[in-house]
Parts: C-alpha cells; structure tokens; sequence
C-alpha cells in the first residue's frame, strides 16, 4: 500500500481513501466531489459519514462503527485511524490516516503533505483516538483493468 499525499489542507480523508483504493489524489478528489464531498466542508472534519460514503464508492469495505483505540497490537490489519484529536468549541476534530500491517510489518500512511516521509512507524509519538477496522480485499487499478488486493 502506498501513501497518497493530501493537496488540500483539510484533505486527509480523501487522500486516506484514496491510498486504501490504490488511486491518486485528485481521482478520489473528483469522486468525492461527484457524491457532494468537498475537503473545505468542515462538516468533513467532525464526522465519519462523509470518509464512509467515499470508502463504498471506492469499493473499500468498512466496519459498521467505530472502536475505542487500545494498543498497537490489538488493531486489525487494516484500518482507518483518527489521530491529533481535539475538541474545538465542543465540536470534535481530528486527523485521518491509514494503519496496515502485513507480513507481520505494520506502518502508518500519513497524508500531511509537511512530512518528510509519509510512511511512519513511530507509533510512540501517534496518539489515536479510535478506529474503523477495513474489511475484505481493496480494489486496485492496473494496466488491464481493476483488480483485488487482500
């Protein structure tokens, strides 16, 4: 899995999306924007519907709630993680980005676009807040067509 960079300051979710369905930025851009998802919404910011909707159009399967996050090693293999979380005027806010172990591995993909690299294993300085597991195998596009990954 490769990370995908945000190109918009608050474009975290769509990017984290677009990283789980193997496609660039500005694909899952216009996609969102197509099913009335814009990353300036602040509604994006505090919610999981709009991340959720994105996800099924894309083909990625999510889990029907949210988990309380409770250690590194306890996370499924795939999932979607709300980190940097804050309330700001009793409105929670938080930050997107993907956590995958395979093979054992596990790394954080990191849209924020300041990162030097946006693949992190320094999971001491992430804090998450909770999670929505991934489920199934992810579409992928390839030269031929759209294929699975698992």
């Amino acid at each position: 899995m490769t990370p995908v960079v945000q190109e918009e300051v608050s474009g975290c979710g769509i990017a984290a999306c677009a990283a789980l369905a193997g496609i660039g930025y500005e694909q899952a851009k216009v996609k969102a924007n197509a099913l009335g998802i814009f990353a300036e919404d602040s509604a994006l910011w505090s919610g999981t519907d709009h991340v959720r909707r994105l996800l099924r159009a894309l083909g990625v399967e999510a889990a029907a709630g949210e988990a309380a996050f409770s250690g590194w090693d306890v996370l499924p293999d795939r999932a979607l993680l709300a980190i940097k979380w804050r309330l700001e005027r009793g409105t929670p806010f938080w930050h997107w980005v993907v956590f995958h172990r395979r093979d054992g591995s596990a790394v954080v993909l990191d849209s924020k676009k300041s990162l030097k690299n946006n693949v992190r294993r320094d999971f001491g300085r992430i804090k998450p807040k909770w999670y929505i597991e991934l489920l199934g195998c992810f579409p992928t596009l390839s030269n031929d067509g759209v294929g699975t990954r698992c």
